[in-house]
């Protein structure tokens, strides 16, 4: 049955339906049958007090502000009582009918009215004999709001007679011990306020304002979702109440309110009364850009949805509603007839009106009341089916029904009253004509894992000022990969402050609560965003230090190499024989493998270059410093020699001396295997001096071996520079001792110097300042030694004969 068919058969067939036009304290509507059920709807949404004018006596009260929601639901009640009682499935032979009162939007006249349904007291005025037959209702369709509900299942609970509401919400009502007989067709809020919390999330809104209806609907739906939105990490600038008919001041004082807040969303868990109140507020003071995100109450409002509330006086509501429908008057009309207004006829053809008492936008809650209303025939059809047998009343009934209805849905209650918690998310959109086009978006299932239960289509959501990018409702931006979040102090947590990760720490993701250190062998890039692996750092041939003292220890090579071709070239001259070929040859030698071993230091080090580097030079090293102690030694005993009666020589020959070098150098060569045997040097990963790199360096070991090594070599060039030093000043025209004693002046200069330099210098540099030391000694010890010995050879030829070196003949001039 269509709508404008619906309504002309309500208005025409009063054989059906009896329109009580009189007290409303009696049912505005009624209809006979067998089994009566009850109906509490709000016709209108405020009411005033009269007073006789000469007894001055309270008359009962007067509703006002049409209320066309409450008109709808009452026959979307009588719509489904009438296709049951067309069933023949249903209830066979039994006619439902009803007796439906306006509570005017007071708790006191609802409960008034439930006590006159239960007790069938009331009078009726009658505009057709059929309809006299007065009998105790089996159950009620109950109000829409929670507040009234609760007062009425308070009243009619000890009686059992089920009060089943399309809208009531308020998750309090599914408390049993308090609400036995009540139950419900739409879900409960505490479903509803979740799904609004995880609505919000989904959106990134963390900062958002939040306005409720002051009764039990507003009051528990909004502490629900505020709960579950500090769960969710969702923060509440500001939480207000609301009711249509607070003073001017307080609304006001929500109207500061939002003006000084920071937050561009607001959730509302209002009433559509409330929020339509609340909205003409808003546009008054021109608030707008503000996304709002509203409960089940007024998200399908046509009349909140385009800002056009209908008011009325007028007392007789068939009346008030034919004159508001079609907009003329009837010729008996109290209220005042306006210019050029027609007269209504009554037979006004419902099916071309198209405007908002037409608008079939809350057909889901219709829906819901064609549901209940089913539910209690369905539960009437199992009583007389079990021909008397049955112990059951009509609430247990109820309670254990399960069907289907024509479009497919299964309806049933739970333990607590309440249907399946699903709900549509519908979304506001402007049409081409200014109309707003209630569009489904997306849905909520609260019976799916957490994950799941809220899915959005692709339909595109049109955003507050036509915008294309969602809003962005935030007490602090998002933080960026590599920042951390720090709570602002006495502020909410959703508002912080973005702190840069320590160097060494990253954060990958946003809104980041902490900073993760990095594996010791990894760094923070410069975003703090990700770990890089450490720059592996050593003394390389490829760098500019690496290169020059690649380049000076080559030097050396071949500056030694020259010297040892020189000696060799003028070997028989008398400079070079004097001076003990033999151990300034080995010499050479061991200076050209101190120069070549300093070429171990530089380059990646790994297991042989680290044995190889210290090893090398502590024996090289000795073999040289034992080749300057051996010459040393020759010069002290040749003088001794010339002594009358003196045979020295003849215990430290060439064949002394070999052997003295090679016992100085075996000597090194055992504690270099020791050292190695007990533990040697290993390439080590050094990531304590630096934290942005690794130092790839060659590990001591034992730090006693190489001490002791270094320790050897000082000690045999203190011997050296002590012996030299006593031979400076003998009678010689060219005394090598004194070259040898400056030699060895450099070498523990340098070495003296190499032990704090090499203690504090960082990295590499400490390898370099070892390589220097190596160098300097070798440079020290061929300048000082053979440079002057080879300008002679080369320059001054006419000194370099025997007679010249023993000081028996004069400068040549």
């Amino acid at each position: 049955m269509s709508f404008s068919t619906f309504m002309n058969q309500l208005f025409h067939a009063e054989d059906r339906v009896c329109l009580q036009m009189g007290d409303p304290e009696n049912p505005q509507l009624s209809k006979d049958g067998d089994i009566i059920l009850g109906g509490i709807f709000s016709f209108h949404s405020s009411w005033i007090n009269r007073r006789d004018t000469y007894m001055h006596k309270p008359l009962p009260l007067q509703c006002i502000s049409l209320n066309f929601r409450g008109f709808q639901y009452a026959q979307a009640m009588l719509f489904a009582i009438d296709e049951i009682n067309n069933s023949s499935d249903l209830l066979p032979g039994i006619t439902l009918g009803c007796k439906i009162y306006d509570s005017c939007g007071s708790i006191a006249r609802g409960v008034r009215a439930s006590l006159a349904l239960i007790n069938s007291q009331e009078t009726i005025f009658k505009l057709s004999d059929k309809c006299t037959k007065p009998a105790q209702v089996q159950a009620i369709m109950g109000e829409s709001s929670s507040s009234p509900n609760m007062a009425v299942a308070t009243v009619i609970g000890p009686f059992h007679i089920p009060l089943i509401s399309h809208f009531a919400t308020c998750a309090c009502l599914s408390d049993k011990n308090k609400y036995p007989s009540f139950l419900r067709t739409i879900p409960s809020d505490h479903y509803q306020s979740r799904a609004l919390a995880q609505l919000v999330k989904y959106f990134g809104w963390t900062w958002v304002g939040a306005i409720r209806t002051n009764d039990d609907y507003g009051n528990n739906g909004m502490a629900t979702f505020i709960e579950t939105a500090e769960e969710l990490g969702i923060c509440v600038e500001y939480s207000v109440a609301v009711f249509r008919t607070d003073p001017p001041k307080k609304i006001q004082q929500i109207i500061d309110i939002i003006k000084g807040s920071t937050s561009r969303v607001i959730v509302g868990f209002l009433s559509h009364l409330d929020i339509d109140a609340l909205i003409i507020e808003l546009s008054q003071h021109n608030l707008t850009g503000y996304q709002w995100v509203g409960s089940e109450s007024w998200i399908f409002d046509s009349h909140t949805a385009a800002m056009d509330p209908l008011n009325s006086s007028i007392e007789e509501l068939f009346r008030e509603f034919w004159e508001a429908l079609f907009d003329c008057k009837f010729e008996d009309s109290v209220s005042t007839t306006t210019e050029n207004q027609r007269e209504c006829s009554g037979h006004e053809d419902l099916a071309g009106v198209k405007n908002t008492f037409t608008d079939m936008s809350l057909m889901p809650i219709f829906y819901n009341i064609y549901k209940e209303v089913y539910a209690v025939a369905h539960a009437l059809h199992d009583i007389l089916s079990c021909n008397n047998t049955c112990n059951k009343t009509i609430l247990q009934h109820i309670k254990k029904i399960r069907f289907k209805t024509k479009e497919g849905d299964e309806v049933y209650f739970n333990e607590n009253g309440d249907p399946p918690a699903k709900y549509e998310i519908i979304n506001w959109q402007p049409t081409e004509n200014g109309n707003v086009e209630f569009v489904p978006v997306g849905l909520y299932d609260a019976s799916l894992p957490a994950d799941r239960q809220l899915t959005l289509t692709n339909r595109t959501l049109v955003w507050a000022q036509n915008s294309e990018q969602v809003p962005v409702s935030v007490c602090s931006e998002k933080c960026p990969p590599g920042t951390r979040k720090v709570l602002q102090k006495g502020k909410p947590v959703c508002c912080y402050d973005c702190l840069r990760c320590a160097d060494g720490e990253i954060s990958n993701s946003t809104d980041s609560i902490s900073c993760v250190r990095c594996h010791s062998e990894f760094w923070s890039n410069e975003r703090r965003d990700a770990c890089i692996k450490k720059k592996e750092e050593f003394l390389s041939y490829e760098e500019m230090m690496g290169a020059l003292l690649t380049a000076a220890s080559l030097l050396g090579t071949c500056l030694t190499a020259v010297v040892m071709f020189i000696f060799f070239r003028y070997r028989r001259t008398p400079i070079v024989r004097a001076n003990n070929s033999e151990l300034s040859f080995l010499l050479l030698f061991s200076l050209t493998l101190c120069f070549l071993c300093s070429l171990t230091f530089i380059g990646r080090p790994s297991g042989w270059s680290c044995m190889l580097r210290h090893t090398a030079f502590g024996i090289t090293f000795v073999l040289c410093i034992s080749c300057v102690l051996g010459k040393t030694m020759v010069v002290l005993m040749a003088f001794r020699a010339t002594l009358p009666g003196s045979n020295v020589m003849k215990w430290f020959g060439p064949a002394q001396q070999r052997l003295s070098v090679l016992g100085f150098t075996l000597i090194q060569v055992f504690i270099c295997l020791l050292w190695l045997t007990i533990s040697p040097p290993f390439p080590f990963k050094n990531i304590k001096d630096f934290k942005d790199r690794i130092i790839l360096e060659c590990a001591l070991g034992s730090a006693v071996g190489f001490w002791a090594v270094l320790g050897y070599i000082g000690l045999l060039a203190m011997l050296c520079f002590f012996l030299a030093f006593l031979a400076r000043k003998l009678p010689d025209n060219f005394n090598e001792a004194k070259f040898i004693t400056f030699s060895m002046l450099i070498f523990c200069a340098v070495w003296v110097t190499f032990i704090p330099a090499y203690v504090s210098s960082p990295g590499k540099f400490s390898v370099a300042v070892e390589i220097f030391a190596i160098l300097s000694s070798g440079f020290g010890l061929l300048i000082c030694i053979f440079i002057p010995k080879c300008y002679i050879i080369l320059l001054k030829p006419e000194r370099n004969t025997k007679r010249n070196l023993m000081g028996k003949e004069g400068p040549t001039h």
